[in-house]
Order: C-alpha cells, then sequence, then structure tokens
C-alpha cells in the first residue's frame, strides 16, 4: 500500500531582512523571477513528487499570501486528499498554552497536530517555503523509508567559509547524523570533502511516530524548545532516535541533466536580487523552461509583452531578460533585468540589471541600474536611479551592501 504522505510548508516567515519588500506581505509571498512568489517553489516541489495534500502554515502579514494561494492553487472538489490548505495562526492549542501565536518552526506544527491526525499520515513533509530550489521530494521519501530513518534532513553540502550562518550537521559515512550544531563559528567539514560542509535546508520528513513524541517532548518545557534546527533535531540524536542526511546534490529531477546544485537561500535583498539575476543568463544554472518539471503560478489573464517603436535612436527591445504578460517596451531599452506583470518602459528610457515587480512605469529617458523597485510606482521622466548613492540614500531608498537600490511599494516621487 503506498503510504500517506502530508506536506506542510513553513510559510509565516517575517524576513525582516528583505524589508521594504517585506514591509506588507510575508517573506514567502514576496514575487520572484517575474510572475512567480517564493513560495511557489515549495509548492511546486511537492506537486511534482506526486504529493497533493498540503497544508500552508501562515501567520506574519499573510494576506498576500493568502490571495495568492486562493487565486492560483485549486485542486477541485472531487478527490478529498488533493488539496492545498492555508492554515493561519489560530491558537488551536489555547486550553493548553493560552494566548500564544506560532513560537517557532517546530511550535507552528504543534499547534497543528490535529491536521496531521485528521488526515492519519505514515510521514510528514516539512518544508521551508522561502526559498528557491527544484526537488523531487519523493526521492528523498525513498531514502527515508529504506534507511527506516525517524527523521530525515535534506542536506546542501557548502563551502566551509559560508556555513556558519545555517545549521551544521556532522554525518559518518553512511550519512547518519552524529551531531547538529546551530550555526556553529567552526563548522564540521563532510567526511572526505574538508573544505565543505554539511547545511540543513530547513526540510524535514518525519515518521509519524518520531514526529508525535518530540513536539510532545519539546513543547513540555514551555519557555523554549520551539525550533526543529536549534531544539528537535539534537534532542532526537541526544535520545537515539535514527537521523539520516539526504544529499540534495544526488536528487534527481527530471529533465535536468547532472547533480541538483542550485538551492539559493534568499534571505538578503543582496541574495534575492542575484538569485533574480541569476535567470537572465544565457544558460541559467536554474531553469525555469523544463516541461518534465512545470513551474505552476496563479493564473492572471494578461495580454502579451510588447516592443514597439522601431527608429533611429528609439527602438523597444530587450537583451539577457525575461518578463510578464502585459508588459511593454515602448521605444527604449531593457538589459538584463526581470520584470513582473503590465511592467511599461516609456521612449529612450535604460532599465540595467533591474527587478521591476508588476504595474512599474519607467518614464521617458529615465535611466535605472541595479536597482529593485516594487509593485505600483511610476518612475517620472528623467529620473536616474542606481547611479548615484548618496542620491538614493537621500531620498530614502533602501541600499544594500552591495550598492543595490530598493523603491518599496507605491513610492510617489
Amino acid at each position: 500500500m503506498k503510504p500517506r504522505v502530508l506536506g506542510m510548508i513553513l510559510a509565516g516567515g517575517q524576513g525582516s531582512r528583505l524589508a521594504p519588500l517585506t514591509q506588507k506581505r510575508s517573506k514567502p509571498a514576496v514575487p520572484f523571477g517575474s510572475k512567480y512568489r517564493i513560495i511557489d517553489f515549495a509548492i511546486n516541489n511537492f506537486i511534482n513528487s506526486g504529493m497533493f495534500s498540503i497544508y500552508v502554515l501562515t501567520q506574519y502579514k499573510a494576506q498576500s499570501l493568502t490571495e495568492h494561494i486562493q487565486r492560483g492553487w485549486r485542486f477541485g472538489t472531487f478527490l478529498s486528499d488533493y488539496f492545498i490548505t492555508l492554515v493561519p495562526a489560530q491558537m488551536y492549542r489555547f486550553e493548553e498554552l493560552g494566548p500564544v501565536w506560532y513560537r517557532g518552526t517546530a511550535d507552528a506544527v504543534y499547534q497543528n497536530m490535529h491536521l496531521i491526525d485528521n488526515h492519519d499520515a505514515d510521514y510528514v513533509a516539512i518544508f521551508s517555503g522561502d526559498h528557491i530550489y527544484k526537488m523531487n521530494v519523493e526521492h528523498m521519501l525513498q531514502q527515508h523509508i529504506d534507511t527506516r530513518a525517524d527523521l530525515t534532513i535534506a542536506a546542501y553540502p557548502m563551502p566551509q567559509a559560508q556555513a556558519h550562518q545555517f545549521g551544521i550537521m556532522h554525518v559518518d559515512d553512511r550519512w547518519k547524523v552524529t551531531d547538529f550544531l546551530e550555526k556553529p563559528k567552526d563548522p564540521p567539514s563532510i567526511p572526505g570533502r574538508p573544505d565543505m560542509s554539511l547545511t540543513s535546508m530547513g526540510n524535514y520528513i518525519f515518521s509519524r511516530r518520531a514526529l508525535d513524541e518530540l513536539l510532545e517532548t519539546n513543547m513540555a518545557g514551555g519557555e523554549e524548545g520551539f525550533d526543529f534546527g536549534g531544539d528537535v533535531i539534537p534532542r532526537a540524536l541526544a535520545d537515539g532516535y535514527n537521523v539520516r542526511a539526504y544529499d540534495y546534490h544526488r536528487n534527481p529531477v527530471p529533465g535536468q541533466k547532472g547533480p541538483n546544485t542550485y538551492w539559493r537561500d534568499v534571505g538578503t535583498l543582496d541574495a534575492y536580487f542575484e538569485a533574480n539575476m541569476d535567470l537572465v543568463s544565457v544558460n541559467p544554472e536554474f531553469d525555469l523552461y523544463n516541461p518534465e518539471w512545470v513551474l505552476r503560478t496563479s493564473s492572471e489573464f494578461s495580454p502579451p509583452a510588447k516592443f514597439v517603436h522601431e527608429t533611429d535612436g528609439r527602438k523597444g527591445q530587450a537583451f539577457n531578460s525575461i518578463m510578464a504578460g502585459g508588459a511593454i517596451i515602448s521605444g527604449g531599452t531593457v538589459r538584463d533585468s526581470v520584470l513582473g506583470r503590465s511592467v511599461r518602459t516609456h521612449s529612450y528610457s535604460l532599465v540595467e540589471s533591474c527587478v521591476l515587480f508588476d504595474d512599474v512605469e519607467v518614464g521617458r529617458n529615465s535611466h535605472l541600474r541595479r536597482v529593485i523597485v516594487d509593485k505600483n510606482v511610476t518612475i517620472p521622466p528623467g529620473t536616474k536611479i542606481g547611479l548615484d548613492p548618496e542620491h538614493d540614500r537621500a531620498r530614502g531608498f533602501t541600499l544594500t551592501e552591495k550598492g543595490v537600490v530598493v523603491v518599496p511599494k507605491s513610492y510617489s516621487f
């Protein structure tokens, strides 16, 4: 009999380091790659892996995310095990815990254990909703079953010099986890690969019994023990549970050649900008166009993109760029950029290495370089952004460490 697997996506992240993009939305709801939201990649990973029972756990500024899921991710009503359901924080254990919202990643699942009971799941796949990657979750589940694991953690080999920002696993030669360290200053290396460390991707598969026991044990304390990385995983190791690491580089994605190496934690503005820029290269490592691994999102009934004007000095043109429906390049130039729905660039404008969200309008003779512009912004004619950092800072724009300028949603010039 095929095992019953329940997917749970943790989508309550505040994403404070992505401000001002998260000023009015949660991190998983931030637009990405012209037409997607960050959470779409986690949902697609489940759907493409044949897992159709999915709860999305929300909390922080969830309205935008809620509208996106309700508008774009529907299965219909005929099959009871096919659903993508939003689960807001609702103090379901009020009598036990009192008036508390989700206190951490593990607590978010603990407060919704009734959903796992109702589904009668054999395994629970608990995945983060705020990373950019493709993953065949079924392959990870099969390893979990074959090794009779209580918990399997998706692991990403990373250069040791960068690994201190993540939870780190120490494994033996069979990839059984022997230690877990949350953001250590001196991360342990992978056996046989002294320059690499094994970082946690924040994606877990639990056997049902182990999840029940570990959450009941960790949540009983009261003041701490609410996160998977800092609390539940170390407890599982201390109590002798069978904890395994799953090598993400071995993950086979249909239609994709070679090892699966692309995973981005877009937790900072610079990381978010660079991940968008990854998409516009001639042969991007993260391919949006793989027909065997379809990347779905909410449908917007927008017209096709359009390029107009072809006279001396006034040509609607774009190079090494992607754009969503309804974009109009009217006599201007777009280069190395990602444009959302219904973006319009007017004559003689130049947009270079930019990320423009939906409904952005760039006026005549304007010049933007290395700029993120949030939704519903009209940039007046002749405006220059990204060319003079001090002027950009004086106007109140966020300027990242690497010099990317961020114009907030609905900004008025």
